[in-house]
């Protein structure tokens, strides 16, 4: 049986662990520095399975021993946005534990491929790969899955038709400047732009890029955690059973649309060795523009890093 730990057992760890065991091809390791809560949340998780019909195993612990021998790290430990907080205002708390989090693990599985989804995502994703040396197949950021969730949905509010007809695909930075790509998504066949009206169109990318801090400021005492851990447990099945899946991810750019030394969100192709390649979409001007000016917002948090911790 596969293994996935996720370091982190508050609301985005455990919520991932549920679409996990509730997939059954993966046993689950939840790990979290606070004593008994995530031994508890692993075991009511545990408890649940008998009732749906899937036989895996669920272990909560504080230990990271626990997590040796794993197929795939999920690190979703750090502290949440609240109201107001920009994702980089997180940057010196939450690299501090991703850092942490990513070496201890790695000594434990020294194969693992990591799924980053601590925020500010980009920076953490290439803090992680920095700290454990690894090559860029195997440290992946989980933005562009979200992104594009999240304006699936908004289209299939606006149009009425069926998720599951609609493709949409977002590139760029986890943040105000993500890239909706409106040309290259389509509604079964039909591109964006000609099936939704050009203003219904951009208020939907603007609520895609707000998307995050909509779900914050109406709860007001946490951020996302259902649509984020759905994310994640997509990007693990895709790994485990060597789809081959083509999905937005954040992942370390060499050369890809003219960027290097950097984490980005862009197509990528998902194996068993983690990122197969990154596929590279002819932009036309408006969307390189816009390409650019997010590159731009990431590399200077990347920069930021660089002045607080020593890579």
């Amino acid at each position: 049986m596969n293994k996935v730990s996720i370091i982190g057992a508050g609301m985005t760890g455990s919520t991932t662990a549920h679409w996990l065991a509730e997939r059954e091809f993966t046993d689950v390791v939840l790990v979290d520095v606070v004593e008994g809560m995530p031994q508890g949340k692993g075991l009511d998780l545990l408890e649940a399975l008998p009732i749906i019909g899937r036989d895996v195993s669920v272990v909560g612990t504080n230990d990271y021993g626990a997590t040796k021998d794993s197929d795939i790290i999920i690190i979703t430990a750090g502290i949440a946005r609240k109201p107001g907080m920009s994702r980089d205002d997180l940057l010196k708390t939450n690299a501090e534990i991703v850092g942490n989090a990513a070496t201890e693990t790695l000594k434990y599985s020294p194969n693992a491929i990591f799924i980053i989804l601590t925020n500010p995502l980009d920076t953490m994703a290439y803090l992680a790969m920095k700290k454990t040396g690894l090559p860029r197949e195997r440290v992946i950021g989980q933005a562009g899955v979200l992104d594009s969730a999240r304006m699936r949905a908004f289209v299939a509010l606006e149009t009425g038709v069926s998720v599951e007809n609609i493709n949409c695909y977002v590139m760029g930075g986890h943040g105000d400047e993500m890239v909706p790509l409106t040309r290259h998504s389509n509604v079964a066949g039909i591109p964006l732009r000609e099936y939704v009206p050009a203003d219904r169109l951009a208020a939907i990318v603007e609520r895609t890029r707000k998307g995050g801090m909509e779900v914050i400021n109406l709860l007001k005492t946490g951020s996302a955690y259902y649509a984020p851990a759905a994310a994640c447990a997509q990007m693990a099945e895709a790994i485990l059973k060597d789809k081959n899946l083509i999905v937005p991810c954040a992942v370390y750019m060499n050369g890809e649309y003219g960027l290097s030394d950097m984490y980005f969100g862009a197509p990528t192709q998902l194996g068993r060795g983690g990122m197969v390649r990154i596929v590279e979409y002819a932009l036309d001007d408006d969307e390189k523009q816009m390409l650019d000016k997010s590159a731009a917002a990431v590399r200077e948090t990347h920069d930021a890093l660089k002045k607080l911790v020593a890579l």
